[in-house]
């Protein structure tokens, strides 16, 4: 018998009115989903000030408008 193991790509929800930036509470317009589980959300001002380490972080980043960055 052979164990076959399968990945599904994650399911990222829509940003809503209602996701605020984990920074200071503005909308949110970017989600930071980290390779280890969780997930941030971000103003497009801290995901700005914070993109550098989510790339060394290697998170995946996705815009309000569903696009991956």
């Amino acid at each position: 018998m052979t164990d076959i193991a399968t990945t599904t790509a994650p399911i990222y929800l829509p940003l809503t009115a209602a996701d605020r930036c984990d920074r200071c509470g503005a909308a949110a317009k970017v989600r930071a989903v980290l390779p280890k589980g969780g997930e941030l959300l971000f103003c497009r001002h801290h995901f700005n000030e914070h993109e550098a380490r989510l790339v060394e972080l290697s998170a995946t980043v996705v815009e309000a408008e569903g696009e991956l960055v």
